[in-house]
């Protein structure tokens, strides 16, 4: 009988895990917004209204998706995750979803959302690595290719998904009237001028050194054959 390899082990409870917090935040949210007023009151200006939950309820759901897309991916397309990405992405989904938006630490924590979008420039970069094995189809990064382009294009591919994401913030504030963006406080004070754009930019300017960091490590990597860049590959098995 085969041993099941410890971060495997490892990667499974820590999905249960916060499966288990993402789901009873979900009934929880359900219930607080059906209760919640629907316009801010200016005696309690903190009190979360029926627009704020909106958005807890949305990025919860997405986070159950989420954490399932991994398994639904190796079943119809053979794709392979290493078990510590795995495990890393859960704790982003994890810090990112209830921690961030359920808990409040996006306001409460300082520089939350600056340490998440570095991390997550980083995790896009390493996916970057990934998707040059795809387009080659192959398991390692292609030996002909020159390390300088495909760390290169590692980095623009991390930073373009920053960028669709940002867009993705901006329309969702526009249409559902949250605040993903940060361009206002929690009590729904708008704020002015160039404080509005901070947000935004801040997230994009952390993406971009996530993903140089990241880049520059595969770099290295490809350059000296360290290896440290294949542990993090995905990997699709055209043939089992």
């Amino acid at each position: 009988m085969d041993r099941v390899p410890n971060s495997a082990r490892w990667h499974r409870w820590v999905f249960l895990f916060v499966t288990v917090t993402l789901v009873a935040s979900i009934v929880f949210i359900s219930v607080a917004m059906a209760l919640a007023p629907t316009e801010p009151d200016p005696a309690r200006p903190n009190h979360r209204v029926k627009g704020d939950y909106v958005l807890m309820l949305a990025q919860c759901v997405l986070g159950v998706f989420a954490l399932a897309l991994p398994s639904m991916l190796r079943r119809r397309v053979q794709l392979e995750v290493p078990s510590n990405m795995l495990i890393l992405y859960a704790i982003f989904l994890y810090c990112a979803i209830y921690l961030g938006e359920v808990r409040a630490f996006y306001y409460n924590v300082s520089n939350w959302d600056t340490i998440l979008h570095t991390f997550s420039g980083a995790m896009l970069g390493a996916l970057g690595f990934s998707f040059i094995t795809f387009l080659n189809k192959t398991d390692q990064v292609p030996v002909n290719l020159s390390p300088v382009f495909v760390a290169t294009f590692a980095f623009c591919f991390a930073v373009t998904l920053g960028v669709v994401w940002e867009i993705y913030e901006f329309t969702a504030d526009g249409i559902l009237h949250t605040n993903m963006q940060k361009f206002g406080l929690e009590d729904g004070t708008p704020f002015l001028g160039r404080l509005a754009l901070r947000d935004t930019m801040k997230d994009l300017i952390v993406d971009t050194i996530g993903a140089a960091v990241m880049s520059v490590i595969g770099y290295f990597s490809l350059k000296y054959q360290k290896g440290w860049v294949e542990k993090l590959l995905l990997k699709v098995h055209l043939h089992r």
